[in-house]
C-alpha cells in the first residue's frame, strides 16, 4: 500500500500547495478541454479535433511556463560550460 499512500500524498500536495509545474500543467489541461469541446460543438472531424486540442495545450503550456519562470526555456541546471569565458 506504499504506492497508494504516496499517490494520495501527491494529490493532496497538488491541491493544497501546487508547484509552478503543476499550475502550468493544469492550465494546459483546461486549454485542451476548451478546444476539444469547441471543436466537438462545431462538428470538426475527430482527428482534427484531437490534434488541435493537443496542439493548443502544448502552446498554452509553453506560454504559461514562460510566464511563470520568466525565461525560455527554463534552466534545467545541467549546463556544464562556464559563461565567464
Amino acid at each position: 500500500m506504499g504506492l497508494v499512500n504516496e499517490l494520495a500524498a501527491d494529490v493532496k500536495g497538488a491541491i493544497r500547495d501546487p508547484t509552478d509545474e503543476q499550475k502550468a500543467i493544469l492550465v494546459a489541461i483546461l486549454a485542451i478541454i476548451v478546444v476539444d469541446r469547441y471543436a466537438w460543438y462545431h462538428d470538426i472531424p475527430f482527428v482534427v479535433q484531437t490534434t488541435a486540442a493537443v496542439g493548443a495545450g502544448f502552446i498554452v503550456f509553453i506560454a504559461v511556463s514562460f510566464l511563470i519562470s520568466g525565461q525560455f526555456p527554463p534552466d534545467d541546471g545541467s549546463d556544464d560550460h562556464d559563461d565567464a569565458e
